[in-house]
């Protein structure tokens, strides 16, 4: 995906604030290095927090990077679990992981899930010269043989671009997902060429991914797997209108401690639909490939809760997990 760097305030204005006593008495904490999706999600919620007047003083972005987001999610359950200042970007990547049991024994109750205000659409591609012209053309045939299609994908077996193929496929009816090909290769741009290239019969990933290849007319994409169609590509349809109910996006939010207040979580909802809701973060989406996909406060709880266990039995009936 690409990715813009945002200074986050001037220098007379971090000076002023400073001056005051106020200065980062809020903090977000990106679960990576500078330039990633974590890192973006964070530089931009504390850039335009401030922007709107929802927070009274600059925001610390804190990079803590190690784990795949586990050293960052240990961390505030170890030493922030009731500091109600800290906030910690998060993805479809977090509660995979944590679905997953790959943060060392920690689970997803052990934080709270604000919400998220943006997203990369999951997609089903196949290249142009494909005989699959919809999403059913291709469920059937692999109901027929599901040896006839293998799946191109840049997450590892089991990750989040494996899980969409075999979502569409449990919601299609077929249950013997084992059996569905998926080859793991080294990013989004390496999934899309082994299909253009004829040597897997289709990719799964995100939007972002692929805009440059619809745009040249290499491939055609079956399905984005959004609640709605994306805006700027209308005439993709979802997986739900061709009647497979699959949303499977990588969405953008933030988790914050425990232990705060229910007041403490319901004030960070309000800041972060106060961001989903102003014009900053929809220019900041459109320039980085993202949807709208906005789910804030105790409704974004139950979803994520909803994924977490969805992610968990596929990943125990594909063997990823015991």
């Amino acid at each position: 995906m690409k990715m813009t760097m945002f200074k986050v305030l001037g220098t007379s204005a971090l000076l002023s604030a400073m001056s005051v006593g106020s200065a980062f008495a809020t903090e977000c904490i990106a679960p990576a290095n500078p330039g990633g999706g974590w890192d973006f999600t964070c530089r931009q919620i504390a850039n335009i927090m401030y922007e709107v007047k929802a927070i009274d003083a600059p925001m610390q972005v804190t990079n803590m990077a190690g784990g795949g987001g586990g050293v960052a999610f240990s961390a505030v359950v170890a030493d922030h679990n009731t500091d109600p200042d800290v906030i910690v970007a998060a993805s479809s990547a977090t509660t995979t992981r944590l679905a997953q049991n790959a943060y060392a024994g920690m689970t997803a109750d052990q934080v709270r899930f604000v919400g998220a205000i943006g997203a990369d659409p999951g997609v089903i591609v196949v290249a142009k010269d494909s005989p699959f012209q919809n999403l059913g053309d291709m469920v059937a045939a692999i109901k027929a043989d599901p040896a006839s299609v293998a799946f191109a994908g840049g997450s590892a077996v089991g990750g989040f671009d494996h899980m969409k193929p075999l979502q569409i496929m449990k919601a299609a009816g077929f249950n013997d997902i084992t059996k569905i090909k998926y080859i793991g290769v080294d990013g989004g741009a390496d999934a899309i060429t082994q299909t253009v290239g004829g040597f897997t019969q289709a990719m799964t990933g995100d939007m972002s991914e692929i805009v440059g290849f619809i745009k040249s007319g290499d491939v055609r994409v079956l399905a984005v797997l959004t609640e709605e169609r994306v805006p700027g590509f209308e005439d993709i349809p979802t997986a739900r209108e061709q009647g497979f109910d699959v949303v499977a996006v990588n969405w953008r939010g933030v988790y914050v401690p425990k232990g705060i207040s229910d007041d403490q979580f319901n004030t960070w909802a309000t800041r972060l639909k106060a961001v989903a809701d102003s014009e900053q973060w929809k220019t900041a989406m459109a320039e980085n490939g993202l949807a709208p996909f906005t789910k804030v406060g105790a409704d974004f709880q139950t979803w994520v809760d909803g994924v977490i266990a969805d992610t968990v039995t596929l990943s125990k009936e594909i063997g990823v997990i015991q």
